[in-house]
């Protein structure tokens, strides 16, 4: 009896349970550990949702009817919500990592690099090629270069972003446009527009936009971010109801409300620019 009440507290120390002793010694147990692995991998669905959306843009504008390519436009401009997802959920749960980096980056080629450029040149010259203007072979030629460049400043645009970064200064502005913004003007004018152009003069004027959206994506001109928008914080009621009736007009008028937009923040990069331009031109100008 005596020995087997002095074993019998060591039978109790062995028997401690193994998760006990693991979280003794710092170690996370299966439930939090699964719990992390998760909130890892929630800006990983994003961006896999995005590269979706990417890829079905392809597919539809393949099909080449009108109504497939307002889908295709339609699935950028998702894209660009989920990629924007994506970010904020990282910075949200302190997530960001090197894999989920590049992840997003190709993800990003597909979505605003490869799924717009072959929506442009689908809907501003296929139309062409059906018809017998002498015009349209060249035009065809020039397209597949424009749309080619508009490729290539993608994947230039987001390589830099990679290695160098936001501009100086922290999360106010991004050195160059943005490859969603630039896809999202290209998806706004589809989605407006619908039907494919059919005008040799109309399709010089759309490749000479898409040149100047791949120029401004390569360019070093800094265009305004809303990575510091405080959405996790308290928000005022103003800013409540304005981004309520935003939300609704997207919905309800989207053709003329996605342009006004895409628009808008084109132009807003260049406007500031020139006036850094001036503003320094003045300052360094003797008295």
């Amino acid at each position: 009896m005596t020995e087997a009440r002095e074993l019998s507290p060591m039978k109790l120390k062995d028997d401690k349970p193994k998760d006990e002793e693991q979280q003794a010694f710092g170690f996370v147990g299966p439930a939090n550990h699964r719990l992390r692995r998760g909130v890892y991998l929630l800006p990983s669905a994003f961006t896999v949702a995005n590269l979706l959306c990417g890829y079905y843009a392809v597919l539809a504008t393949l099909k080449g009817a009108p109504a497939d390519l307002d889908n295709a436009s339609r699935a950028i401009g998702f894209a660009i919500l989920f990629d924007a997802f994506d970010g904020f959920v990282a910075r949200a749960t302190h997530t960001n990592t090197e894999f989920g980096k590049q992840f997003d980056s190709l993800a990003d080629v597909v979505s605003f690099g490869i799924a717009p450029s072959i929506l442009a040149f689908t809907w501003g010259v296929q139309a062409l090629l059906a018809g017998d203007l002498p015009q349209s072979h060249h035009i065809s030629q020039l397209a597949w270069l424009v749309s080619l460049a508009f490729v290539i400043c993608c994947a230039w645009r987001l390589a830099r972003f990679n290695v160098h970064g936001m501009a100086p200064g922290g999360l106010k502005y991004f050195v160059g446009m943005p490859c969603p913004a630039a896809a999202g003007m290209i998806a706004a004018t589809v989605h407006f527009w619908k039907d494919p152009l059919d005008d040799w003069r109309w399709s010089i004027a759309w490749l000479a936009l898409v040149l100047a959206l791949a120029a401004l994506m390569s360019s070093t001109i800094r265009y305004p971010s809303f990575k510091g928008f405080p959405i996790g914080k308290r928000l005022h009621s103003v800013t409540i109801v304005i981004v309520a009736i935003a939300v609704w007009a997207i919905v309800v008028y989207s053709e003329q409300v996605l342009i006004l937009i895409a628009t808008s923040y084109m132009v807003t990069g260049l406007t500031l620019h020139v006036f850094r331009l001036v503003r320094r031109r003045l300052a360094v100008r003797p008295a």
